[in-house]
């Protein structure tokens, strides 16, 4: 593995044209820091008697049903987020962006804001964040999240003052969180849809972590780098959507280690590139 990672950033750092070092990282590059994953078990949502899961309650469709309940669920994940640290792959990877400055850029589907809270700079959250919210009416631009507006324990609700600062003041619908749910498309707004794919297009190397490409824009992204000419690396704990496309591809890597290793041996030969 060393020796094939030395090889291809090696190639990667020397190139003039198309010469990025893109990551790609999902829930799982988040699972040290104690996050549960949104589909998994852990994520079923509990209200009253009701148990939900996610691809039901993470909808546009059930939001407008039951808008509190989702908004109540919304602030009880960033407390999760908030009770949380960000963990030695968010610190090794902002060490790598140190290096490589403008080259480097991460594309992430995590709305936990771990990343963020580590360094990193150069960022595309390509599922949104929990940071945000905007009209559900489509009315408002994207705004924060009022700091007023405080998490919440699994069993706490909304309070009235909450409510009213979670009404759009332009046409008086429910302002929602600017995450992407299950039942909408990608765009450029929320999502970075076209950012994302361009920086995918100028990319020496793809680099995947701790997702499995469930969703269709990673895996676009995964196809566009690797149209173009990328090397793909693949790091995850087991197989995955992405390693089906690059599997007996010249340009692909394919490594089942954690990810906080392996990204301390990039680190390292980056140094070793250019001290």
């Amino acid at each position: 593995m060393k020796e094939q990672l030395e090889n291809i950033i090696q190639e990667a750092y020397t190139k003039e044209r198309r010469n990025l070092f893109t990551f790609l990282t999902g829930a799982g590059i988040s699972s040290d820091s104690g996050i549960p994953t949104y589909r998994g078990t852990d994520g079923i949502w509990v209200k009253g008697t009701q148990f939900h899961k996610p691809e039901e309650f993470g909808t546009l469709r059930y939001f407008r049903q039951h808008p509190e309940e989702v908004l109540q669920y919304s602030l009880f994940r960033k407390k999760m987020f908030e009770d949380v640290k960000p963990n030695e792959s968010h610190f090794e990877l902002v060490s790598i962006e140190n290096m490589l400055q403008d080259r480097f850029h991460l594309i992430t589907q995590n709305i936990d804001n771990l990343h963020r809270r580590a360094g990193t700079q150069r960022i595309y959250e390509i599922h949104g964040n929990n940071r945000e919210i905007k009209c559900s009416n489509g009315c408002k631009k994207i705004a924060a999240l009022p700091e007023e507006i405080k998490s919440k324990n699994i069993d706490e609700d909304l309070t009235e003052r909450d409510k009213e600062l979670l009404t759009c003041p332009e046409c008086g619908h429910w302002m929602r969180p600017n995450i992407l749910w299950f039942d909408e498309y990608y765009d450029e707004k929320t999502n970075k849809r076209f950012s994302a794919l361009k920086k995918a297009k100028n990319s020496a190397i793809l680099f995947i972590a701790g997702t499995s490409g469930a969703t269709n824009l990673p895996i676009a992204i995964a196809e566009t780098a690797l149209r173009y000419g990328a090397f793909i690396v693949d790091i995850n704990t087991e197989d995955n959507h992405f390693t089906k496309l690059i599997r007996n591809k010249k340009r692909a890597v394919i490594i089942r280690e954690k990810s906080t290793d392996v990204f301390r041996l990039i680190k390292e030969i980056i140094e070793n590139i250019n001290p």
